[in-house]
C-alpha cells in the first residue's frame, strides 16, 4: 500500500511540473498578458502597424563608443536598455523628415563647438566635426518647419560617442516661435521641475546611436509648426549637445 502511495504522489507532482512548464507567458494578468510599464523602454514609444502606416524613413548614423566608459550611476529613473534594436516606428504613408535643413534658433546662438544649422543638416555621426556644443546648464533649441505640419514623431540625436544620460530633455510643441500659442509638451524627464515646465514622468535613458524615438500624439499625430527640445547638461558634464533633431511628419492639409 505504501508503494502504490508513492507511485500516486509521484504521478501528481509530475503532472503539476508539466503544467507550469506550458503555462503561456503573461499568465496572471487579467487579460492574459504582460504586465509592462509604458515609460520601461523603446517598445513603449515605438507604435504599431495600422491600417495606412508603414515605418517612418528613419537612416541611423554608425554606432560610435569610443574611450573609457563613462560612470551613470546615481540617476534617478533610468529606463534599462532593451537588450535589442529598436523596432521600426509606424506612421500614415508620406510620413518623412520635415525638419531636414530648416532653420533653428537657440538660447546659445554661439555654441562652444560647430554651429546652429547643423542640427537639421542631416549628419548623424558621432564624430569630431558633426555636434555641436551649447552652453552649460538649461538651454534650448527650436526648429521652425516652416509651415504647419501634422507630426508624428521627433527623434534625437545629443551625442552617441560616449554613454551619456542627458537631463532636463523636454520637447515642445507650438504654434508660434515665442511658445506661448497652443504649447503642447511630448516628452519630459524633468524628475524635480529643475526646468521650470513642470514635473515629467518620463524617464531617463542612455544616449546611443538609435537616438531618442518620441512619439507625438495619437494615430494622427499633432499639428504644428515649431519644434522646441530644452536640455540642462549630462551626466558627463553641464554643457549641452546635439548632433541632429528628426522630425517626422507631414504638411498639413
Amino acid at each position: 500500500m505504501v508503494r502504490f502511495l508513492a507511485v500516486i504522489l509521484l504521478c501528481v507532482v509530475l503532472v503539476v511540473s508539466s503544467c507550469k512548464k506550458t503555462e503561456p507567458e503573461g499568465a496572471g494578468t487579467p487579460d492574459g498578458g504582460t504586465t509592462t510599464n509604458s515609460n520601461s523602454g523603446e517598445d513603449a514609444t515605438a507604435g504599431s502597424p495600422a491600417a495606412g502606416t508603414v515605418p517612418i524613413p528613419l537612416v541611423l548614423p554608425k554606432p560610435m563608443f569610443v574611450g573609457t566608459p563613462q560612470s551613470i550611476e546615481g540617476i534617478e529613473n533610468l529606463m534599462p536598455p532593451l537588450g535589442k534594436p529598436r523596432p521600426p516606428f509606424y506612421a500614415p504613408a508620406g510620413a518623412e523628415n520635415v525638419a531636414a535643413g530648416k532653420s533653428v534658433n537657440s538660447t546659445d546662438n554661439e555654441p562652444i563647438i560647430g554651429e546652429i544649422e547643423m542640427i537639421t543638416d542631416g549628419d548623424k555621426e558621432a564624430a569630431d566635426g558633426s555636434y555641436v556644443e551649447l552652453g552649460p546648464a538649461l538651454q534650448h533649441v527650436t526648429i521652425d518647419l516652416g509651415k504647419q505640419c501634422d507630426i508624428y514623431a521627433i527623434v534625437v540625436w545629443h551625442f552617441h560617442k560616449q554613454e551619456r544620460v542627458y537631463l532636463d530633455v523636454v520637447a515642445q510643441l507650438a504654434d508660434d516661435p515665442d511658445f506661448i500659442t497652443n504649447v503642447r509638451t511630448v516628452f519630459n524627464n524633468d524628475i524635480d521641475n529643475s526646468a521650470g515646465l513642470g514635473i515629467g514622468s518620463d524617464m531617463h535613458y542612455v544616449e546611443t546611436s538609435e537616438g531618442k524615438l518620441i512619439k507625438v500624439g495619437d494615430a494622427k499625430g499633432e499639428r504644428a509648426r515649431y519644434v522646441r527640445l530644452y536640455s540642462g547638461g549630462n551626466s558627463n558634464n553641464d554643457l549641452n549637445h546635439y548632433i541632429e533633431v528628426e522630425v517626422f511628419g507631414k504638411a498639413a492639409e
